[in-house]
């Protein structure tokens, strides 16, 4: 059963007709506005106090993790589906929910803040151009590309709009109405994951257990992949000279990523290919399991390094 399962996966469609498709991007818009509304000049401050070290934690995100992703594919060789999802979600911006953690975990928040700003502010533009670029290096993500007839231009063009539109009506609104902003920002964030969930369950209704099955299959690849990244993250921050403070702040910014962007995209621009729609939807609830653990391991060492140095004195 798994075998033929497996042969299947890279052809599991997830059909959006009609409404359902006219409410795609009409979600996309929901969640960068949401994230647009939470971007205040003050979150670029990190930018000014250390621009080296903060170029360097900007490009582990926008460069080292989606490169980090390709190494992993080209080594394992996983379903082209899976690697697609894999590269998606490796190229989508951070998540707040990363400022959450790394606040959770006693870490250095303003910086945490300062490059979900960044990576926000650039996914326009970089993460459509990304996700071409690293699929494109992948003969099996290529060849999904080529079959889908996914065109470079249009689909930039058309993902840059969809993001860049409502990213800055949002960043205007903020900054000309900041407490309004701050008071609308959880509901439009919750209204846009409820939207989401509740479009792709009434439109997953016809092929339940066959995707079910499918996120038994991707979960090891989302579990190691997602792990990779929170490493990549520690790692990297610890290269760069980052204080534990800082190289929290760097973990969680590596390895939490907006999936909910990145399964929307793949459901309005890849055809919802359902392989890859598996891998950043459990990619979502994964972070989470493995972020709030982490958090609390981070939170319990500093603890215990606090009780040391005093014992010490």
């Amino acid at each position: 059963m798994l075998r033929g399962m497996d042969a299947d996966l890279d052809s599991i469609v997830i059909a959006f007709d009609g409404p359902a498709r006219a409410a795609l991007p009409v979600i996309m818009a929901l969640i960068m506005v949401s994230v647009a509304l939470s971007l205040k000049i003050g979150d670029f401050r990190a930018v000014a106090a250390a621009p080296v070290r903060f170029m360097g934690a900007a490009a582990t995100q926008i460069l080292a993790l989606p490169l980090l992703t390709l190494l992993i594919i080209l080594a394992f060789e996983p379903r082209p589906s899976i690697a697609l999802g894999m590269i998606v979600v490796a190229c989508c911006p951070g998540g707040n929910v990363s400022n959450f953690l790394t606040h959770l975990a006693r870490g250095d928040t303003a910086l945490s803040v300062s490059l979900t700003a960044t990576s926000s502010l650039l996914a326009a533009l970089a993460t459509p151009v990304s996700i071409l670029f690293w699929a494109g290096l992948y003969v099996p993500t290529a060849d999904i590309l080529h079959a889908l007839d996914v065109s470079p231009l249009p689909f930039i063009a058309t993902t840059v709009m969809l993001l860049a539109l409502p990213l800055a009506a949002g960043m205007a609104f903020a900054h000309r109405f900041p407490q309004a902003a701050a008071r609308i920002r959880p509901a439009m964030t919750i209204a846009s994951l409820g939207a989401l969930i509740a479009l792709i369950g009434v439109n997953l209704q016809a092929n339940a257990g066959l995707l079910a099955m499918a996120a038994l299959m991707v979960l090891p690849w989302v579990a190691g992949h997602n792990a990779a990244a929170l490493g990549l993250g520690w790692l990297s921050g610890r290269a760069l000279g980052f204080q534990a403070a800082g190289r929290r702040a760097m973990t969680f910014e590596v390895g939490i990523q907006n999936a909910g962007l990145g399964l929307v995209i793949l459901l309005s621009q890849f055809g919802g290919l359902g392989g890859a729609a598996a891998v950043t939807a459990l990619w979502g609830v994964c972070h989470l399991i493995t972020g709030l653990g982490l958090a609390a391991a981070f939170r319990l060492s500093g603890r215990q390094a606090a009780a040391r140095a005093g014992a010490a004195m």
